[in-house]
């Protein structure tokens, strides 16, 4: 999602335009209103002509998952809303999300394609976006066997490894320049978790990186939905008015751009007999490639398929850890005796290697504890992906149409006080290994209070790959170094203003101190 002035600038831009076309918007309103008669439809906030309820969501400067948040506490856990045109379902307690991603799990396993995300996801041939189906089927295998699987993952060792030493000689070489000197600790992370995925993804550092990022998150934001084109999909107006789409397509042939050159440098390896053969050295364009053209696929894949994955695996595994990575250090800032445990743990467990070793990972409970309550708090996906009500059904005892669009509240349930105790808003890690009623409670789906990474058949598949680029890095910084924010008295003023986008991550830089107390290797 774009900023905030932004929204309000879509929305004068979708109030101006989309006058013509009232009339013709009440009188399906009517026709809809009269079917919708005989059905018990959740309830929700009262809606105005052509914007529907997008006054409420884009009220103030909160995020949407946010608005949706306080508007579900006055109009209950299950509420319909209409985005524009779009009717929206939104899910905010562990029962309803339980019965969508569950119960009901087959007639909300698909996903809605709105006119920029069409574009983005070429069609739907990415592993994300692709509509449940036999297609989609197929793709998910190829992802969870090939792709991203536990021993894939773990092949990829080294190259995580080789980046974070990387970064970490870079911020150690900053704190020995002057005793005074801060490192925007976002970027520093942001960068490492790229170049570490393009490498698990591409073979190599991408040259073109920048461009890469760039093009990415600015899909992302276009992904949102809250422009024109995606708000009035039936306004042929809306659509040209827009330049959401057109946007779409340029970030499209951006990526497709870069990875064409990439794809191709593949291609002429593999042909010379470079390719190294043994299975534990591909990176996923190889695997890719290698399933390409072995063939007898009920759905082969072509050029464009390939891309599509390529760029939802990069983009997942890069944007949601370097999101959670930001998140988790803003709040041991905050909260300077989480900071002291987990910085103690840490050291204790490699002091006589002078080195963090992935393989020893598993010994940090309380690392582990600190990873778990920053998905709590802040899902990198506050919404998750989007879902679509394939056939009527219904939820909690209210019917849901089909065809309606259906976003589960993440941020929502994890910070609900009914699930979480009386101060649901504090970071507090030991609730997930002292609190009886939360110990247990994880994010592998089957705990419908607690979905960073969603539950059911959409279920992100990447979820190993994505822990693997937070897991290291945090413990490497904390073993390292001390961090401290400059001319900050008081922690709890440190700054958690999110940004508006498809993901919700940190809107400021994360500008502080490292001091160096375990020597880095090689500096």
């Amino acid at each position: 999602m774009a900023d905030t002035s932004d929204m309000y600038l879509y929305l004068g831009l979708a109030l101006a335009s989309l006058l013509v076309v009232l009339l013709a918007t009440r009188r399906r309103s009517r026709r809809s209103s009269s079917a919708a008669a005989a059905l018990r439809l959740p309830p929700g906030p009262w809606q105005l002509p052509v914007i529907g309820s997008l006054h409420h969501v884009m009220k103030g400067r909160l995020p949407p998952h946010q608005a949706m948040r306080d508007l579900a506490r006055r109009h209950g856990p299950v509420m319909m809303l209409r985005l524009g045109e779009v009717p929206t379902l939104v899910v905010s307690s562990r029962d309803a999300a339980r019965e969508v991603m569950r119960t009901h799990d087959a007639a909300f396993a698909t996903r809605p394609l709105s006119a920029t995300m069409r574009v983005v996801s070429n069609g739907g041939r990415d592993i994300a976006f692709a509509p449940h189906g036999a297609y989609w089927r197929h793709l998910r295998k190829v992802a969870v066997v090939e792709l991203l699987s536990a021993r894939r993952v773990l092949s990829f060792r080294s190259i995580r490894e080789e980046e974070v030493a990387a970064m970490l000689r870079a911020v150690a070489s900053a704190s020995a320049a002057s005793a005074a000197a801060t490192v925007d600790l976002q970027a520093a992370m942001s960068a490492l978790v790229s170049d570490s995925t393009a490498r698990a993804v591409m073979g190599d550092r991408c040259k073109d990186r920048d461009v890469f990022l760039r093009a990415v998150d600015r899909a992302g934001e276009l992904a949102a939905g809250l422009n024109t084109a995606d708000l009035w999909p039936s306004s042929w107006l809306a659509g040209r008015l827009s330049g959401a789409v057109r946007e779409a397509e340029k970030c499209r042939a951006t990526l497709f751009g870069v990875l064409d050159g990439i794809i191709q440098d593949h291609l002429e390896k593999t042909g010379s007999g470079c390719d190294g053969g043994a299975s534990t050295g591909e990176d996923i364009i190889d695997v890719l490639l290698r399933i390409q053209k072995e063939g007898g696929l009920q759905f082969p894949l072509d050029m464009d398929a390939v891309k599509s994955v390529v760029i939802d695996v990069f983009s997942g595994g890069s944007e949601t850890s370097a999101t959670t990575l930001g998140w988790a250090i803003a709040e041991l800032i905050r909260n300077p005796k989480v900071m002291a445990k987990v910085t103690a743990e840490v050291r204790q467990a490699f002091a006589a290697s002078g080195t963090v070793s992935e393989s020893a990972l598993g010994e940090l409970r309380y690392l582990h504890l600190v990873i778990r309550e920053t998905l709590r708090l802040h899902p990198p996906l506050p919404l998750l992906l989007p879902r679509e009500c394939q056939e009527p059904c219904r939820v909690l005892g209210y019917d849901v149409p089909r065809g309606t669009q259906v976003l589960v509240n993440a941020w929502a349930l994890g910070r609900d006080e009914k699930y979480w105790g009386g101060s649901p808003e504090e970071f507090r890690p030991d609730r997930f290994g002292e609190d009886e009623a939360t110990a247990t409670v994880d994010f592998k789906g089957t705990d419908f209070e607690f979905l960073p990474f969603g539950a059911g058949r959409r279920i992100c598949p990447g979820m190993t790959f994505g822990l693997a680029n937070v897991e290291l890095p945090l413990a490497s910084l904390l073993f390292h170094f001390d961090w401290e924010a400059p001319g900050m008295a008081d922690p709890t003023e440190f700054d958690m203003t999110e940004a508006f986008s498809i993901t919700a991550r940190r809107k400021g830089n994360l500008l502080l101190r490292p001091v160096l107390c375990v020597p880095v290797p090689g500096v």
